[in-house]
């Protein structure tokens, strides 16, 4: 994107406020989002009135837009198709989706209740249902299943985990003996990198993120800069 100019500046500061921003950005020689940005950057707003014209294209109370207007029911005048009913004719209704009917890339997609596949957290998940995830999700975790299968739904706040070192994707060895039930909270902590590396190598985790942090703060005080150095 290049650079903007004192000049572009002082245009859009003169013309944005009382004109369109498409036409600022025919001028300018910038997209309508560039012309948005750099606006509300630099505090440019509409003005009022700007705002009560009809170039606003904005919806005012009592008052219509002329190109509205002209496509608008006039008093009096009567739909054509008033006090008609639908009734389906030619082959509509041979073409018609049918209830729990499937095509195109849902048909090629669609597995049975019961299937089994990895996700993308690696843990094996079936599908327990056709409906939509309304009340409950298509595919549920196989530990999850098991676990409540054994011991009941789930408290809210908690969630079913694998004991440290038995997790594993085989269906037949996900027994309730290998799983846990612990809350969200303690399922953060557990997977904090404070826990899960010796401690030199968290603290030049955190280290590292931080001076990621300052870089990208860095490059954007430079942008900054060079838009107002421009």
């Amino acid at each position: 994107m290049k650079p903007w100019t004192e000049a572009d500046l002082s245009t859009l500061r003169a013309r944005y406020p009382d004109e369109r921003a498409a036409d600022v950005a025919r001028v300018l020689g910038r997209t309508v989002s560039q012309v948005y940005q750099t606006a509300q950057r630099h505090g440019l707003k509409k003005s009022e009135a700007f705002k009560a014209s009809d170039m606003s294209a904005r919806i005012r109370r009592g008052k219509r837009s002329p190109a509205m207007a002209s496509t608008q029911f006039k008093k009096g005048q009567v739909p054509f198709n008033k006090g008609t009913h639908f009734h389906a004719g030619g082959r509509s209704v041979e073409t018609q989706f049918k209830k729990g009917e499937m095509r195109g890339a849902a048909q090629h997609n669609y597995v049975p209740i019961g299937s089994e596949r990895i996700s993308k957290d690696g843990y094996l998940e079936r599908k327990v249902t056709d409906d939509h995830p309304v009340p409950t999700r298509r595919w549920t975790a196989v530990h999850r299943i098991v676990w409540e299968a054994a011991h009941g739904p789930s408290p809210l706040g908690f969630i079913v985990v694998f004991k440290r070192g038995m997790r594993t994707k085989v269906a037949d060895e996900i027994t309730v003996d290998k799983l846990e039930l612990i809350s969200r909270a303690e399922n953060m902590r557990r997977n904090s990198y404070h826990n899960n590396y010796p401690k030199e190598v968290a603290q030049l985790i955190q280290l590292k993120g931080a001076l990621n942090r300052k870089i990208n703060r860095r490059i954007r005080d430079d942008e900054e800069q060079g838009e107002r150095r421009a």
